[in-house]
């Protein structure tokens, strides 16, 4: 077959972005900026426009002045000075409704998490930026999710706005928190508009050296703002704490250990016996296999912290279905460390399990899903947890009405550590409730 022919059947494909570095017409003869400088146009819109509004900065960051000092000194910010807030006209913009609804006329929740990180990183980059073009910028990376709740459902029909700043900086760490915020009542006072809200942490890097560097401070002005800070403060403070190790159990959780060993036995060695209202955590476990491409990377060309978000959370919904066998309805995504970078090249394993159920409340059963990301590199046979991920959802009131005699099944491990991870996990739910 002749490829160069002009035949009909031959239909010629091409590009249909245009540099967001450069407004020259396509026709011009002017310099093109190279594509590396804009990778956010293989992302969502919101993150393609936040990584434009930051493009002399990326420039800075992936070409750097040779030998360009350090910040030499640390300037003084308000809240007021980062907040950044973007918008999206659902209402009126068929293409951008069409590229966030799910099947079920709802925001797609992965794609919000893409814009998400994208906006805290935006925002941790105006408030650690001197306006110096001879210095050297920080490396911002995202380093945890502290916390994202969803307060009510996100309608894909409506005008949907999100807005943050930067709520606390510690010595080379800053807290960035979100809100989106969707309004069906005009008169609504905006308390209640609040649909979702999240708390990034990001942690600065010298471009040159990769240490550590210490980032500019906060003032908090108003009275909100002073809570804010206070609250981000002692969470920062319980982060440490935890960073000590793995616990041993004391007596009473050695006895919840062996409760929760003793009917997975039962399925083990007797499956007969079993209780029909339970199922082993290994039963309920989905996997997603890929490897990281370039059009996944960041501006610091490692794989963007979003995407693996979205990718995350897009399995656990999965998992949740398919254990449920109903439209899950998610809840919230607890704190999640971002243990090492990924890189474009790198095998992504993502594995996922429903890790147990709440099921005092028929109305609103829990199902609490961990989706675990592992690292892989073949040539070095090298294999390391890059993040873990836990998840709350429950069903859908409607889907769970329309299904008789719906019941949520229990999780019971197999194995101690299975065992150990449900134990662990439980308690760490009930101390941030």
């Amino acid at each position: 077959m002749d490829f160069n022919s002009s035949s009909p059947k031959t239909i010629p494909v091409f590009s249909t972005f245009s540099s967001p570095l450069d407004s020259s017409p396509p026709d011009s003869t002017s310099t093109r900026k190279p594509i590396s400088l804009w990778p956010g146009m293989y992302h969502s819109p919101v993150t393609n426009a936040l990584w434009e509004a930051r493009s002399k900065i990326f420039e800075r960051l992936l070409d750097p002045p040779k030998d360009a000092p350090p910040q030499s000194e640390l300037l003084t910010r308000t809240p007021s000075q980062s907040r950044t807030s973007i918008f999206y006209n659902l209402s009126s913009d068929f293409i951008l409704r069409e590229q966030y609804r799910d099947p079920w006329n709802e925001v797609r929740i992965g794609k919000l998490l893409e814009d998400l990180d994208a906006l805290a990183g935006t925002i941790s980059v105006k408030h650690c930026s001197d306006d110096d073009s001879t210095t050297r910028p920080l490396l911002l990376v995202t380093a945890a999710v502290d916390k994202i709740v969803l307060k009510k459902a996100i309608s894909v029909d409506i005008d949907l706005k999100i807005v943050g700043s930067v709520i606390w900086v510690g010595t080379s760490s800053i807290e960035i928190q979100l809100e989106v915020i969707q309004s069906t009542n005009e008169n609504s006072d905006g308390s209640d508009s609040v649909a979702l809200t999240a708390n990034f942490i990001f942690v600065a890097r010298d471009s040159k050296t990769g240490k550590a560097a210490a980032v500019n401070r906060l003032s908090p002005e108003t009275d909100r703002e002073k809570n804010l800070f206070e609250e981000a403060e002692a969470r920062s403070k319980l982060r440490k704490k935890k960073r000590v190790g793995r616990r041993e159990f004391d007596d009473e959780e050695v006895k919840r250990l062996e409760v929760l060993l003793a009917e997975g036995r039962i399925f083990c060695d007797m499956p007969a016996l079993a209780d029909r209202n339970s199922i082993l955590l290994k039963d309920t476990r989905l996997e997603n296999s890929l490897i990281c491409q370039p059009q996944q990377r960041n501006i610091h060309g490692r794989i963007f912290g979003g995407f693996l978000m979205l990718r995350a959370f897009e399995l656990a919904f999965s998992t949740a279905y398919a254990f449920a066998g109903l439209v899950p309805s998610f809840l919230e995504v607890d704190h999640v460390d971002f243990l090492m970078p990924v890189d474009v090249g790198d095998f992504l394993r993502l594995t996922s399990c429903v890790l147990y159920t709440e099921l005092e409340n028929p109305d609103q059963p829990l199902i609490n899903v961990e989706v675990v990301a592992h690292v892989t590199r073949p040539e070095i046979r090298s294999s390391e947890v890059s993040n873990t991920f836990h998840f709350s959802f429950t069903v859908r009131p409607e889907a769970k009405a329309e299904k008789n005699e719906f019941k949520i099944r229990k999780v019971v491990p197999a194995t101690e550590e299975e065992a150990r991870r449900i134990l662990e996990r439980m308690d760490a739910d009930m101390l941030t409730q």
